[in-house]
């Protein structure tokens, strides 16, 4: 592990407050999809086992997946986006055969890996990542608003637009305004002076200061006014609901009740393959989106292997099912928080999984005491770099094309779900790709004084451009002469080749066509004369 490029302890004072950063960011993240994925509290009476079931993804994520994955800056865990098919997957096979599909899903993912399917995240193109990555960070700033002003106590996670309980973002945040408390506006607003204070550049270029971790430093001011509201005894003061909450076993340190096997008996029941295949191929799909996501925001634009993140994913879920945890994906909120953080190698993703497992068993009482606003301040910010908006703007003078597909793909991820969402971006993005290839495969000159044409095919000619073909062929007037060259072509379809042999033995015949065909030989050379 040491020898890996990606580990280098000698970056101990960038990795370390950076995965503290990212531990601050993952601990309710982790909280809030166990709980969202819960599907009451009458179920099996488990009803804080699934809670604490994201935290233990949280942990596996950083100690073991960080082990195998070949990200810089990749951070895994359990992910918002597959929360309604855990909630259903939960209700219909209850929660130990669930964990036998998380187990299989796992086991999915290591094949997939060592067969080498993951280069089809290469194909994914750069504005549907980009639009992706804006479409989070709005997401993930309109979620965390309710928690700013003291009134959404449902900490749902990443990417969940739709919420378990039949509200959505936007509903939820005008209740807020609503039912104001002004406590968690007030630690809110302090929270978010203090971040912004810390992005101005004459803090930014201060060695001293960069060396602090921001992200702690703001959930203790938060915690210490609340703490101060409380003596007071003054309105301000935030109860338990605004704040970090655990589960009841860890506080209590109650440990037994924590851990659940997978129901091994459940193997001969059909729907557990049908979850095991569904959470395998969403959380693949989702990983290699947020992986190439991560590195278009690696500072140094490494390029991650995409079949050794699969594997690395499909032994997390393996052990993160056996020991009673939620699926696991790499995630880009976390991910970006970790190179925003100035991490510089892998160790932060792991130092971020052992501040999980040291902070929930050896200090859940002082988690306990962290305001959900101060948290909401340090997401909100990290919204803010995802979105890039002057990015896009330029982006749209220089090619409204790309800057369409941002755009569609940010509306249909919020109208919708994240692959959803990047399904749409990814179809606006292929009918561009396409529109292009039918205008540039090739080029047509006519020199109506002289009567010439010159035609010249592209390196690559396919059936898409046989209509187009055909139209140029069918306007060339009677008696002209045409020139067709194939000198650059190295690749053309059936199609085009019916095409040209169709004009060449009998349109150009009956037109009385001059026909001159030039490097067609490799295409024609099977023919006879």
């Amino acid at each position: 592990m040491f020898k890996n490029k990606n580990f280098d302890l000698s970056q101990f004072k960038n990795d370390l407050p950076a995965g503290l950063v990212v531990f601050l960011v993952a601990l309710p993240l982790c909280l809030g999809i166990g709980q969202a994925s819960m599907p009451g509290e009458d179920f099996l009476g488990k009803d804080l086992m699934t809670p604490f079931s994201g935290i233990i993804a949280g942990i596996i994520g950083g100690l073991v997946v960080t082990l195998f994955s070949g990200s810089r800056f990749g951070v895994s865990g359990p992910a918002a986006g597959l929360i309604s098919i855990v909630l259903v997957a939960i209700t219909e096979l209850g929660f130990e055969a669930f964990l036998l599909a998380v187990v299989l899903s796992g086991v999915i993912q290591l094949l997939l890996g060592i067969f080498r399917l993951g280069i089809v995240g290469y194909f994914i193109p750069a504005s549907v990542i980009h639009g992706m990555l804006a479409a989070i960070g709005i997401t993930l700033i309109m979620k965390q608003i309710p928690h700013a002003l003291g009134v959404d106590n449902d900490p749902e996670g990443d990417m969940a637009f739709e919420q378990v309980d039949g509200e959505n973002t936007f509903s939820e945040i005008f209740l807020s305004f609503d039912h104001l408390a002004l406590g968690a506006l007030l630690i809110f607003l302090v929270s978010m002076l203090i971040l912004l204070v810390w992005e101005l550049p004459i803090v930014k270029k201060n060695e001293k200061l960069k060396l602090v971790p921001i992200a702690l430093f703001v959930v203790v001011i938060g915690s210490f006014l609340n703490y101060l509201f409380g003596t007071g005894n003054s309105n301000l003061f935030l109860e338990s609901s605004h704040l970090v909450q655990l589960p009841k076993a860890l506080t209590t340190y109650d440990y037994k009740n924590l851990l659940v096997s997978p129901d091994f008996s459940a193997l001969g029941e059909k729907k557990v393959y049908i979850y095991a295949i569904t959470l395998a191929l969403v959380a693949s799909i989702e990983t290699l989106l947020c992986l190439e996501a991560t590195d278009k925001l690696d500072p140094d634009k490494n390029i991650s292997p995409n079949n050794k993140e699969l594997k690395a994913q499909g032994i997390g879920n393996i052990i993160s099912g056996l020991l009673g945890g939620l699926p696991i994906t790499m995630v880009i909120v976390r991910s970006s928080a970790n190179i925003n953080a100035y991490a510089k190698t892998q160790f932060s993703a792991f130092y971020h999984g052992i501040f999980l497992l040291g902070s929930v068993f050896l200090f859940p009482s002082l988690l306990e005491l962290i305001p959900l606003s101060s948290l909401a301040a340090i997401l909100i910010v990290i919204g803010f770099k995802l979105v890039k908006i002057n990015s896009i703007i330029k982006l749209f003078k220089t090619d409204w094309e790309n800057g369409l597909v941002i755009v569609v793909t940010i509306i249909a991820v919020l109208l919708t779900d994240l692959l959803s969402g990047v399904g749409i971006g990814f179809v606006l993005a292929m009918f561009f790709l396409l529109r292009k290839n039918y205008e540039l495969a090739f080029i047509s000159h006519t020199d109506e004084k002289n009567n010439k044409t010159v035609i010249s095919f592209a390196q690559i000619v396919s059936f898409l451009n046989k209509g187009a073909l055909m139209t140029t062929l069918q306007d060339i007037p009677n008696g002209s002469e045409v020139k067709v060259s194939a000198k650059k072509c190295h690749t053309m379809s059936k199609e085009i080749k019916e095409v040209i042999r169709d004009f060449r033995d009998i349109s150009s015949k009956k037109k009385d066509i001059k026909l001159d065909l030039i490097g067609f030989e490799k295409f024609f050379d099977d023919e006879q004369a």
